[in-house]
């Protein structure tokens, strides 16, 4: 018992000892502004060097413009943007284009998407008082966001002229936009652009006509750069940011992703793309080529430090190239999909692009999109509240799983009506703990009874818990959906407010996660009263202090997933209460116990070698004490 105190005493001081280790090597909010000045400073440089190396500098002034003659300022614009000069002097406008679903708004000049609003879904922010904000939902929308293409045009110097500083003509035919740059020659560059109805797809072709004199080498392509820097959506910003990332499909790969973690980078050589997608924790934004890039992508993510104190979420870049033939008139055919993580949608528009979302690539994620995801699908198809929905799958779980269940709870009842034997057996060989172990595993085999009867529904269950750890914080099903207290079933409930400085709790009081701490603790209580622990007494405890140390992890958790646990404890302790108490007859079950005791036994291969090797280290031991 001394050792079960210093034990005891060992793991409070190590909690206590890392919760000052938190604290004290929290950075300060002044070492957070350095941090984000320093991520800030590398960023600007990063975007300079890539800038100067690549693209031709603006060559006027806003002075040296409105100074020059009409002639004078085209025979700039010609130095510097060559056939394209007509097209590099105009007035930024903005068009759109609209469905049930979404309002694209473009941009004249560049001929690029502005921003994407999304009419289903809301952005939710707190006010200075902690009230919720319900704000329309924009994607590509930061000014920051670059979507060019640079195009090698004969007389210019560097690597060519950047569409983002020509000025398109645009036309608007029903649901289709025509943006043209048109060149000197009577040829264009022209991007066009067709919103689907009832869907979040753009069909986007670009086409050359007549460029094959003005560009350098068309057959060799044209190369495509794409920055988006990712607005911070959801509630939990670093949860978000660990879920964003740049996905990519090669065409004959499956797909892959850059780091979602850290800043990345990868260069892929002479493999093909078919898509690149910048996707968040619910929303994505995807280029699909209608043939494949061809190859020398190079893709990469860029973090920023401290989410929470940063601008942006993240930035993602892609550099891709478009195949080109030479000829005097090509196009080339792509697709927009910038809308929602909707599996079913994703899973519509082919080529992979479903596994955008972050469901997990084990077997955890093919439990999530074909068996717990389909469920839901059933359940929410006459079950308006998801909340209730989790409860129902819940009841369904545990009816699947209590023959089991049963099982178990027979064993534990086993193991309590035999505690009198063991207690007795435990007297004769107080002095000798060998001994002990000997006639416990002979009494178990006697009996028919096994410690370890209770442990199959429990790990059949871990799969689920664990497909449902990366299910709820991934389905978008989840996004915004109230139960009881909690504004949003894919991120966090708060209970209430508390300092930032408690180590842990990152700032608030999740109740469904106090409450999953709670019934674990009186489940674990009320399923082990009788259980004996003299072998190994830190289990005891252990089972009472793994609920609170698990309790920051899940503070911060999916709401949908701590109310699942909730549930699935308070069902644990139904069945228990109810199959203990009116299901199983203690008077009968010793009574079999008895009779089993009395039958002959044929000792199973591993309990004889256990009972073996426990004899021999007997034997060991006795000889060693008549030394």
């Amino acid at each position: 018992m001394e050792m079960d105190r210093k034990s005891i005493v060992g793991l409070v001081l190590i909690l206590i000892i890392f919760a000052v280790w938190q604290v004290v090597i929290a950075p300060s909010p002044e070492e957070l502004a350095a941090q984000q000045h320093y991520q800030d400073s590398i960023r600007a440089a990063n975007q300079v060097e890539m800038t100067e190396a690549s693209i031709v500098e603006d060559p006027f002034t806003p002075g040296e413009v409105e100074g020059m003659t009409d002639s004078a300022r085209l025979a700039r614009f010609a130095t510097a943007f060559g056939g394209f000069a007509t097209a590099a002097a105009g007035t930024a406008e903005e068009v759109t284009l609209a469905n049930d679903l979404m309002t694209v708004t473009f941009n004249t000049k560049g001929g690029t998407i502005k921003r994407v609003e999304l009419s289903n879904y809301a952005k939710v922010v707190e006010d200075p008082k902690g009230n919720e904000i319900h704000l329309p939902l924009y994607l590509l929308e930061d000014a920051k966001n670059r979507f060019e293409y640079i195009l090698p045009v004969n007389g210019v110097s560097g690597e060519g002229i950047r569409t983002g500083d020509l000025y398109f003509t645009p036309q608007v035919q029903g649901n289709t936009l025509v943006l043209r740059a048109p060149t000197s020659g009577g040829g264009y560059f022209e991007q066009r652009y067709t919103l689907s109805e009832d869907n979040y797809l753009l069909d986007y072709d670009i086409r050359f006509e007549g460029l094959n004199q003005v560009l350098t080498n068309q057959g060799a392509g044209v190369k495509l750069v794409w920055d988006n820097y990712m607005d911070k959506i959801e509630k939990n910003s670093q949860y978000e940011a660990n879920y964003s990332t740049l996905y990519f499909k090669p065409v004959d790969e499956s797909t892959d992703y850059c780091s979602c973690t850290s800043s990345d980078t990868e260069t892929l050589g002479e493999e093909r793309l078919k898509w690149v997608a910048g996707s968040q924790q619910f929303f994505t934004a995807a280029l699909i080529a209608d043939e494949s890039f061809a190859p020398g992508s190079v893709l990469a993510t860029e973090t920023f430090g401290d989410v929470d104190a940063a601008e942006d979420l993240k930035k993602v870049s892609a550099t891709l190239n478009i195949p080109l033939g030479g000829s005097s008139s090509e196009t080339v055919g792509m697709q927009f999909y910038v809308g929602p993580n909707d599996f079913d949608r994703l899973r519509a528009v082919g080529h992979e692009l479903s596994d955008v979302i972050s469901f997990g690539n084990s077997i955890f994620g093919a439990i999530n999109r074909w068996v717990i995801r389909p469920m839901f699908k059933f359940l929410s198809g006459f079950i308006s509240n998801m909340g209730i929905a989790i409860l129902v799958l819940t009841l369904i779980v545990k009816l699947l799983l209590y023959p089991l269940t049963y099982k178990m709870l027979v064993s534990n009842m086993k193991m309590q009506v035999l505690k009198p034997e063991l207690e007795k057996m435990k007297a004769r060989f107080k002095d000798d703990p060998q001994a002990q172990q000997m006639e416990q595993m002979k009494m178990y085999q006697e009996y028919g009874a096994s410690p370890l009867g209770g442990c199959l529904p429990m790990l059949l269950q871990m799969p689920i818990w664990f497909a449902l750890y990366r299910f709820f914080p991934a389905s978008i099903e989840f996004r915004q959906e109230n139960f009881l207290w909690a504004n949003d079933l894919s991120t966090y409930d708060v209970l209430t407010k508390i300092p930032e400085w408690i180590p842990f709790m990152q700032g608030h009081i999740s109740l469904f996660a106090v409450l999953w701490a709670i019934t674990t603790v009186i489940y674990a209580y009320y399923n082990s009263r009788h259980m004996d622990y003299s072998a190994q007494p830190m289990m005891k405890y252990f089972q009472y202090v793994m609920p609170i140390l698990f309790l920051g992890f899940f503070n911060s958790f999916a709401s949908g997933l701590t109310a699942y646990l909730f549930f699935s404890n308070t069902l644990n302790i139904l069945q228990t209460i109810v199959t203990k108490n009116f299901l199983i007859d203690e008077d009968k079950l010793l009574a079999k116990l008895q009779e089993n005791k009395k039958k002959p036994k044929k000792k199973s291969g591993f309990t004889a070698r256990f009972q073996e090797a426990l004899a021999e280290q007997q034997r060991q031991q006795a000889k060693k004490g008549q030394k």
